[in-house]
């Protein structure tokens, strides 16, 4: 299996008030894909960060294999949220992927 982890930073000219409907969109919409993208076993996304953190979003995936995560990738699920509530919004992205 694979774990595919995510942190984002928001663009910086968004209001508090935007960012929170952001964050919720992204948290609905990126767990919203289980259950439509092969090989995606689990999704989570965590909104609600310490004051202690550089990051405002988390996406945490457990996928079935590394072809499963290529997949994912280029699913048309995944690229319709990630293109109309993710991207739009997002001024840094860091990504981790690893065998578990």
């Amino acid at each position: 299996m694979v774990k595919h982890v995510i942190l984002w930073k928001l663009k910086e000219e968004l209001s508090d008030a935007e960012k929170s409907v952001i964050k919720e969109n992204m948290k609905k919409e990126l767990e919203g894909l289980k259950g439509k993208v092969p090989g995606l076993l689990d999704i989570t996304i965590q909104i609600s960060p310490l004051a202690s953190s550089n990051a405002e979003v988390m996406l945490d995936s457990t996928l079935e294999s590394e072809e499963a995560l290529k997949g994912y990738a280029v699913h048309p699920e995944h690229v319709k949220v990630a293109d109309t509530f993710v991207r739009p919004y997002t001024q840094v992205r860091t990504c981790m992927d690893y065998e578990i």
